[in-house]
């Protein structure tokens, strides 16, 4: 199985691969060893279709006699039959709301039948979790309810649906049972979560709840928090409990008003915002994603979101080039802008956010922070490392790492004193506290 995409796209995936273990498959890693290729596929802009497509393309060319090959996940999703016409070799399409029928459709396929199976989601009567190491995704919710102009994910998720609290936490607790230490709750909106289920200040109420039934979770993160739902209560949430690492994953997408508007984002005081996280936990890690070069993005305006940038010092920030996305309302926008000058304008915001990521990472010299261990023995600029792993302030697959002078086992939980620092990573050695 080939993993694309965010990580609500990995958690479908593990769910899937759960499911056909449970079925007797044992997983392989060596694509000539499988008698079933499934790319698990991201479709949200067209750099991530033409990466899925050229995934299974590869598979296919290489595929033997005898062998099956599945696209599964969000492109599958949305491009449905379109997406066998393709790629010739796909024997079967699963889209990203179907995922727990992985198995019938392997039935399917292997009785000679090429089905494409899209449209509304429907859920095993219970969850089934994998881990693969000291960290794992814990989906609560899909779909997403805002009208984002350059957004394809309600196109190809639909309405945002909360998962049920119970489910959630039978999940944990799975998770816990499989050696997990920090569970990482991810959606597409998660301050948004509850809101099906006629709750107010939903995400605050699952954490306070999740947390007093399951309270041995060591870490619980929290990722892609809608600015415009932020309450008071879900930061003060966040403050009390020291479970909840102190990292915030804000999507905000731009920070000059007219462009937020024609985003249809909310239009809000966002240093206010970060101020409020930052008043009520001095040390909060704070990440965040931007959208340069969107359709009618002046200079003037890009130079505000760099000024922007420069000034809130944001921990960890992720750039993404515009992409015209079909079926979104920006696709159809006047003012679309060249290429090259979204590239300069991504490499520009990347200067700015590389010097103040290096400042961020300075800071933190001297300090001691708790480190989850992820591997053993690394090498990294040239010199050795007895361990690598990541603190509070970096969340997995997306920022940066924690390298330990001293050998440590996986899935421990270590305190590290920083002692030097890149523009990404931070360097340490074991602390006697």
């Amino acid at each position: 199985m080939e993993q694309l995409g965010c990580p609500k796209n990995v958690v479908d995936g593990e769910h899937m691969a759960e499911l056909l273990r449970e079925q007797g498959l044992v997983q392989v890693d060596d694509p000539r060893r499988a008698s079933t290729l499934i790319v698990n596929t991201c479709g949200f802009i067209k750099a991530a279709e033409e990466e899925s497509l050229g995934a299974l393309q590869e598979l296919a060319r290489r595929k033997k006699r005898g062998q099956h090959l599945i696209a599964a996940g969000c492109l599958a999703q949305r491009w449905g039959d379109r997406l066998g016409a393709a790629v010739p070799g796909v024997d079967g399409t699963l889209g990203a709301m179907r995922w727990s029928e992985i198995g019938r459709l392997l039935d399917a396929v292997r009785a000679g039948v090429r089905p494409t199976w899209i449209g509304p989601e429907q859920l095993p009567a219970q969850p089934v979790r994998a881990a693969r190491g000291p960290s794992a995704y814990l989906k609560i919710a899909d779909g997403c309810d805002h009208t984002c102009a350059f957004c394809a994910i309600p196109l190809i998720k639909g309405k945002h649906r909360s998962k049920p609290l119970e489910r959630i936490v039978a999940e944990s607790r799975q998770l816990l049972a499989r050696g997990v230490k920090e569970i990482v709750l991810v959606s597409q909106d998660s301050s948004g979560y509850g809101k099906d289920f006629g709750w107010r200040d939903g995400l605050a109420s699952l954490l306070e709840q999740l947390l007093e039934q399951v309270p041995e979770i060591p870490w619980l993160r929290v990722m892609y928090v809608y600015p415009g739902t932020v309450s008071d209560r879900l930061i003060e949430t966040w403050a009390r409990h020291g479970q909840l690492v102190k990292y915030v994953d804000m999507p905000l997408q731009h920070a000059q008003p007219d462009v937020l508007v024609r985003m249809r984002r909310p239009r809000q005081d966002l240093r206010e915002l970060i101020g409020r996280f930052r008043a009520a936990m001095p040390d909060v890690a704070l990440r965040s994603t931007f959208i340069v070069g969107f359709p009618g993005e002046t200079e003037a305006e890009f130079e505000e979101l760099l000024a922007f940038l420069a000034e809130v010092k944001l921990d960890r920030v992720g750039v993404f080039r515009y992409s015209p996305e079909p079926g979104t309302r920006a696709a159809l926008h006047e003012g679309q802008l060249p290429e090259r000058t979204k590239e300069r304008r991504y490499r520009r915001a990347m200067e700015v956010l590389q010097c103040v990521s290096l400042e961020r990472n300075r800071a933190q010299v001297g300090r001691t922070l708790d480190v989850l261990v992820e591997g053993e023995v690394v090498e990294a600029e040239g010199a050795s490392y007895g361990a690598i792993g990541r603190s509070y302030r970096d969340a997995p697959e997306v920022d940066g790492l924690v390298f330990v002078k001293e050998r440590v086992s996986a899935g421990a939980i270590v305190p590290v004193r920083i002692t030097g620092a890149m523009a990404y990573d931070l360097v340490g050695e074991l602390s006697p506290s």
